[in-house]
């Protein structure tokens, strides 16, 4: 499955040879922010809508859309106002069980914004995670064997038609926050070694290898990365212990990218 920023969901069932439209027609928005297939049943799956890269260009998210016969047919499961989605996860042995990370409204505040947690397959959510309604939930992990223990980030996302408002001091909420009950309730953990500044967007992963073993790749203060540059300035973190100590492995950003595009145009080649 693919879930694209302004064409809907397409399916391949030839090893992506062939792609072919599944939501046209049943879900009225183009514009998806997430598509996450269940583990325990592959026939059920869960569509966020709402890109979640909010840029110059974005069509806001209109909810949840659930299907439990591998994406022939599609119904809405709540959610409407919820903006755009920063992902989505499915407990790994009830499909029933999701949690889902939404941004909140690209262009005004608003109080949707947060984690939400469903147990009857979207029938219903409930709001487990909420900051404040300018600050939106970025992205949404599960510890590999422990779907008791859930990451979460939330930062600061609002589009203008000026510019674009992403991130803002961690003081006011933003950062890592953690969850050992199921996604119940979660606690901010101010991991040593994070950006205590100003910080926005991240995107997490977690690997099956060690558990225990995050990475985070933070949007973070402007500037072209140097030696010893201070750890607010960073590009990928990386924790061992579940979140509670953090330590940059990379610095590389804006010159990493430079560097590559002009090496790219200037030896003329893809």
């Amino acid at each position: 499955y693919m879930g694209v920023a302004s064409g809907g969901v397409f399916k391949t069932t030839d090893g992506g040879a062939n792609w072919a439209p599944i939501t046209d027609g049943q879900v009225p928005v183009a514009s998806t922010g997430v598509i996450a297939v269940a583990d325990s049943n592959p026939d059920v799956l869960y569509l966020g809508t709402g890109s979640d890269d909010v840029r110059s260009n974005v069509s806001t998210g209109r909810g949840i859309y659930t299907s439990t016969d591998a994406g022939k047919t599609w119904k809405f499961s709540g959610l409407y106002n919820g903006g755009q989605t920063g992902g989505l996860k499915i407990h790994p042995t009830d499909p029933k069980t999701a949690w889902v990370a939404m941004q909140g409204d690209a262009f005004k505040a608003n109080n949707e914004r947060g984690v939400y947690k469903t147990t009857d397959g979207g029938a219903t959510w409930k709001k487990v995670l909420y900051v404040s309604d300018t600050i939106g939930a970025m992205d949404i992990e599960l510890q590999p064997g422990n779907p008791n223990v859930i990451y979460a980030w939330m930062s600061h996302l609002e589009r203008k038609p000026w510019s674009i408002i992403s991130g803002g001091p961690a003081a006011d909420g933003a950062g890592f926050y953690k969850s050992t009950d199921g996604g119940e309730h979660f606690a901010k953990v101010n991991g040593k070694g994070l950006p205590t500044d100003q910080i926005g967007k991240a995107n997490m992963a977690v690997t099956n290898a060690n558990p225990n073993r995050i990475y985070a790749l933070i949007e973070t203060a402007d500037g072209v990365p140097q030696k010893d540059e201070p750890v607010d300035n960073g590009e990928l973190w990386r924790s061992d212990d579940g979140g509670t100590n953090w330590k940059v492995v990379s610095y590389n950003r804006d010159l990493a990218c430079r560097q590559a595009y002009y090496t790219r145009v200037t030896a003329s080649t893809d």
